[in-house]
């Protein structure tokens, strides 16, 4: 493993919200690839200069980085003026997966189904436009940063009143802020490995949080929350959304892998797609190592798997595109 991947850096911890979830996912690579005789390294962006990686030798990089500066396209973009391949999505579809409003218009775009929203900017926190949202969207409703991941920041609301709390708490992690609309039903996660048409969906695992509430303690710290795999959805619907899931993945021009979630209206079973995350988590209460398990895909293949799929926009010398 030694030869056919180089030096390799384990980017993790970061300078983002998510930093403590990043260094649980990079350790569990860094000791994976050691397991299978990689000369895998941790490398802290917060601690290090980006351009030491260049320094040091190394000859691509597993990105275990979560939410900003590490999933947003900024890390991947300085990694393709390094030349050193890396995992995960490139720039374009980094930089736009992790904008919550953005992926919904390019959902839209393409007729994808995602549950309706209001974007509120900087400026539009207070006031009528805030208090009459309920009115266009509903009650209950999700309230979040248009910009962050695990669950940081978000809210539900389910009376008026809190509206203008909610906003708040999300304004302190994001100028942007997304309204969306509740979808009340089966809450479900796909992952997806490959790129383009070798893309394939992994087993869809349906999620059971205590009171329905899969926030950031309950992803991540407690043992409360069931994950079904096998999803024990109606018969058909586990395909239905792996296909929804492959062709958001693919219009938003992901590759190596990602992880895209989903709610299913209880009364109309239709699927809608909330976002994809293109580095997922991959700690011990991780989804994709649990999906990829039940495909008979153990975490340290996993790891492997993702890795040999390093790679770059654009091949130097001369920037010319693969």
């Amino acid at each position: 493993m030694g030869a056919l991947f180089g030096k390799v850096a384990v980017l993790m911890g970061g300078l983002s919200a998510e930093r403590e979830i990043s260094l649980m996912s990079g350790h569990g690579v860094l000791q994976a690839l050691r397991a299978r005789g990689v000369d895998a390294h941790a490398f802290d962006p917060a601690e290090r200069d980006i351009s030491e990686l260049k320094k040091d030798g190394f000859a691509r990089c597993f990105i275990a980085l979560h939410g900003r500066f590490g999933e947003d396209g900024t890390v991947q973009g300085a990694l393709e003026l390094l030349g050193i391949p890396y995992t995960g999505s490139g720039v374009m579809a980094s930089s736009m997966a992790i904008d919550k409003v953005m992926t919904k218009r390019v959902l839209l775009s393409e007729g994808l189904p995602t549950p309706r929203y209001v974007l509120l900017r900087q400026g539009d926190y207070v006031g009528a436009d805030v208090e009459a949202i309920p009115d266009d969207l509903g009650l209950p409703l999700i309230v979040k940063p248009a910009r962050e991941g695990s669950s940081i920041g978000l809210t539900k609301v389910s009376e008026r009143a809190d509206m203008a709390q909610a906003v708040a708490q999300a304004a302190q992690l994001d100028a942007d802020i997304l309204c969306e609309q509740f979808i009340s039903g089966d809450e479900v996660t796909c992952p997806v490995l490959g790129t383009g048409a070798e893309a394939r969906a992994l087993p869809v695992i349906r999620i059971v949080a205590p009171d329905g509430n899969y926030d950031y303690q309950n992803k991540y710290f407690t043992d409360t929350t069931q994950y079904l795999v096998p999803c024990g959805l109606p018969e058909g619907e586990e395909a239905t959304i792996q296909q929804l899931v492959l062709k958001a993945y693919r219009t938003l021009s992901c590759r190596g892998w990602a992880r895209a979630d989903v709610m299913i209206d209880k009364a109309t079973r239709k699927p809608y797609l909330l976002e994809i995350n293109t580095s997922p988590g991959m700690t011990g209460h991780s989804l994709v190592p649990m999906s990829a398990r039940a495909a008979g895909i153990g975490y340290e293949d996993l790891c492997i798997e993702v890795l040999k799929t390093a790679t770059l926009d654009y091949h130097q010398p001369g920037g010319v595109a693969r």
